[in-house]
């Protein structure tokens, strides 16, 4: 029987300082200044980078709820953030910050009206009265998408989604909650949505992990086996980070999510008339793309391409497939030569593209 090899010293100081010394990632934030705020809306201006030319229309990077702004920078190295940052485009950020108060019961309708369109804005007026193109993530492409149906007269040159669900009878994961919802007509869940107000930050977090349970599972032999892997481990603790800091998700936007779209699927009609306006997305005119992450458990490639049958008014429509799963189709460490390739051609190909009237 062989002996079994005794741990290298470079795994070993690997394990102590992701144990136990708080971590390998370096997590400091892309620098950038707030230039606006308001309720539920802080924007920052990234800082352009030393001795790097401006070029390109400015870029807002749009979060989805209950998700760290940070999901755009997620560490020094893997930072898509920097990464446009890096090439000269200005690049913008709304977050949505904690939610407290009655800020905890908004719904969709109130980032539609009340926050993107103030943010894109005053994005371009920062930048000179430049249109700005869109990059949102999951739940963030939806409201980027929805804002730009809604709301035609804004500066919008483009859409640019990761991971954004639009057919969600292709999520294998909701079939049951579906069934049992036709049994107590939903209102079980919706009833405890109401008297909870919010989705508490911890709930977030454990449902996030829950889409990814076998990855739990396996994590400890995994870190073990990838001992040696520095670059592995210090993803692994910049991912973690995310994961366990979710923030609460507002109370009527989850009923909304819920009822609209995982038991009714209204959005893969591709129309959704909400309190204030109807969004249709036929109504589209800005090119559009939509990258999926070939081993989404939560947002299968099938519900996020979806899309392109609704964008019949769309005049450049990319449905591209990339490697990782929900986060890491965005900023995994295959990321970089995936997804934001795809999100780099798509932006520069409509820099010079004026806007449909």
């Amino acid at each position: 029987m062989a002996t079994p090899k005794a741990p290298s010293k470079q795994s070993v100081l690997n394990l102590w300082d992701f144990l136990v010394k708080g971590g390998i990632a370096d997590l400091t934030r892309t620098p950038s200044e707030v230039i606006d705020t308001g309720r539920t809306r802080e924007l920052h201006r990234y800082d352009r980078a030393r001795g790097v030319r401006s070029k390109g229309i400015p870029v807002l990077l749009v979060p989805p709820l209950g998700s760290q702004a940070k999901c755009f920078d997620l560490r020094q190295g893997l930072s898509l953030a920097q990464a446009f940052v890096d090439r000269g485009r200005p690049t913008y950020l709304v977050d949505y910050g904690p939610l407290r108060g009655e800020d905890r019961l908004v719904g969709i309708e109130h980032f539609v009206n009340d926050v993107l369109p103030p943010a894109i804005r005053k994005v371009s007026e920062d930048a000179g009265g430049k249109d700005v193109h869109l990059v949102g993530w999951c739940m963030g492409g939806l409201l980027s998408l929805g804002t730009t149906a809604v709301h035609r007269d804004l500066p919008i040159r483009s859409v640019a989604m990761v991971a954004s669900p639009f057919d969600l009878s292709k999520q294998p994961l909701l079939r049951p909650v579906q069934v049992a919802s036709k049994v107590t007509r939903g209102k079980v869940v919706g009833s405890a949505l109401k008297a909870a107000g919010s989705v508490p930050a911890p709930v977030v977090s454990i449902g996030c992990k829950a889409t990814a349970l076998p990855t739990y599972l396996k994590k400890p032999r995994t870190l073990w086996n990838k001992r040696e892997d520095r670059e592995f481990l210090g993803q692994v603790q910049a991912v973690d980070h995310i994961m366990n800091n979710m923030l609460a998700y507002p109370g009527r936007a989850t009923l909304q999510v819920y009822q609209r779209l995982a038991l009714r699927n209204e959005l893969a009609t591709g129309r959704i008339q909400g309190p204030n306006h109807l969004i249709d997305l036929a109504t589209v005119t800005v090119p559009v793309m939509n990258v999926a992450g070939r081993t989404d458990v939560l947002v299968p490639p099938a519900a996020a391409h979806h899309v392109g049958e609704l964008l019949t008014g769309s005049p450049d429509v990319r449905l591209p497939l990339a490697p990782g799963g929900h986060l890491g189709v965005l900023t995994g460490t295959k990321a970089p030569e995936t997804t934001w390739v795809h999100l780099h051609e798509f932006l520069e190909a409509h820099d010079r593209r004026r806007r449909s009237a």
